[in-house]
């Protein structure tokens, strides 16, 4: 049995989540804090990250090496296109929206969402310019057509749906203004549209209850 640890509050998380379900495929879920740090979740996790994946063969971490096992193992229903060179145009838009967009708007997540302290003016204005940034960029790569990477629903929209609002939303409450809405990605259909698939109803009920408890 698989199990996937985290919380599901975690855009991460519910990536890997999402892919779970799409797939069909039976898992456990086992809650893990971001505070915990003892020896054994080092030894699943070593940064102490997650969300992290149990299997039958031991521990993966970091979401996207989880995505990609869950694509070999259980490669029906597929996350990625057959056509080789459209499937590394999928895992490109993944990498795109983890790793250049929501780490840019990660940033503003402790005063966004967790009480730190108002970000200085330099240093807000100086995150404003990164996402901008990042955000012309996955303009390029964006297709919502209907689906984040053109015609099928793949990994990346597992990367998209989780991310996407999250992004809007801290930078609504950092700056007063959605910044994807700002810079010409209009995604709240898109997120409307995959929110009528069972697996992201799925996702989005259990982040709204674990919201209601934290």
């Amino acid at each position: 049995m698989l199990t996937l640890h985290g919380f599901a509050l975690s855009n991460y998380y519910n990536k890997v989540k999402l892919a779970l379900l799409e797939k069909g495929l039976a898992f456990e879920e086992q809650y893990v804090g971001v505070k915990e740090k003892d020896e054994a979740l080092l030894a699943a996790s070593p940064l102490g990250k997650i969300p992290y994946l149990t299997t039958e063969r031991g521990c993966l971490c970091e979401s996207q090496a989880i995505l990609e096992y869950l694509e070999s193992a259980h490669p029906q229903p597929p996350l990625l296109p057959a056509d080789p060179f459209e499937a590394a145009k999928v895992r490109e838009l993944v990498t795109f929206i983890d790793w250049h967009l929501e780490m840019a708007a990660r940033q503003l997540y402790p005063s966004a969402f967790f009480g730190a302290a108002p970000l200085s003016e330099a240093n807000a204005a100086r995150i404003r310019r990164e996402i901008e940034q990042k955000i012309g960029g996955l303009k390029r790569l964006l297709k919502l057509a209907p689906f984040a990477a053109g015609e099928t629903f793949t990994m990346a929209d597992c990367a998209a749906f989780a991310s996407l609002p999250l992004v809007g939303m801290a930078t609504k409450t950092i700056y007063g203004e959605d910044l994807l809405l700002a810079g010409g990605v209009d995604y709240k259909p898109y997120v409307k549209f995959i929110g009528e698939r069972p697996s992201a109803q799925k996702v989005l009920a259990d982040r709204k209850a674990a919201a209601t408890q934290a």
